[in-house]
């Protein structure tokens, strides 16, 4: 046996050198871990929640933009509602005038 061990030396220094090793970790190495996991959870809802808030600003730009047509189209009927309802008070003061000057000619 001796010979063996004599004429392999590489072999008995690498069986020596072998061992298991176990992954562990210390609990200040876990909560280091656990804090870069919260900084990018953090950084990644920050992120989400960005872009559903600028999601939000657009929907609301489409609605105020119908709404502001709809709007003009409402103030447009109200300034022509508004025109009708002087011309009728005008045609009205003309037939009063025509009806004071027909009974002034009899």
């Amino acid at each position: 046996m001796s010979f063996l061990l004599r004429t392999t030396p590489l072999l008995r220094t690498s069986v020596a050198r072998q061992s298991t090793r176990c992954f562990s970790t210390t609990l200040v190495q876990q909560n280091t871990v656990k804090d870069a996991a919260k900084k990018v959870d953090r950084a990644v809802s920050d992120t989400l929640v960005k872009g559903i808030d600028k999601g939000i600003e657009a929907k609301d730009a489409v609605a105020e933009t119908a709404g502001m047509s709809t709007g003009e189209a409402k103030g447009k009927a109200e300034e022509l509602k508004g025109e009708a309802k002087g011309k009728a008070e005008e045609l009205k003061g003309k037939a009063i005038g025509a009806k004071e000057e027909a009974k002034a000619k009899i």
